[in-house]
């Protein structure tokens, strides 16, 4: 055999298998190749588009926290104002249920002054009644010493 007529048949032998492979093996690996790549640029979309969500997430989720955090700082405050409230409207009823009692006591002790202040002056006009009929020497009449006592009790 002749080395020209090897080569040449060989090459019409690469020649047939180049043929081949672009014929009937290189369009499903082209198609295969083609497709990765487009679940890859599919994925890559995906991701981004979830990047984007995710951030947007985040942003309503930062949103919703400071809308909480205000509204519990608002309600605390609420709260607050309405405890002081109470405390306010119990001290004005302690004081005025304490004006009240010193009212009352001051009642009392002035009815208990003047009680005091009568007895005293019943005492005072007896004795003294008993002191002048010591010194008359003489029992005074009944009438004359209710009389004495009334007299005395205006002076005093």
């Amino acid at each position: 055999m002749n080395i020209n007529a090897t080569l040449f048949a060989q090459a019409i032998v690469f020649a047939i298998l180049v043929w081949f492979t672009m014929k009937f093996v290189w369009p499903p690996i082209a198609k295969a190749l083609d497709e990765r790549a487009l679940k890859i640029s599919e994925g890559l979309a995906s991701a981004e588009k979830a990047k984007t969500e995710l951030a947007a997430a985040n942003k309503r989720v930062d949103e919703e926290l400071g809308k909480s955090r205000n509204e519990a700082a608002t309600r605390l405050a609420d709260a607050e104002r309405r405890g002081q409230a109470v405390i306010e409207e119990a001290k004005a009823r302690a004081s005025e249920e304490a004006a009240k009692i010193m009212a009352n006591a001051q009642q009392e002790a002035q009815v208990l002054v003047n009680s005091a202040r009568e007895a005293l002056r019943e005492e005072v006009a007896q004795l003294a009644v008993q002191g002048a009929q010591k010194i008359l020497r003489r029992e005074v009449k009944a009438a004359d010493h209710a009389a004495m006592l009334a007299e005395l009790k205006t002076q005093l």
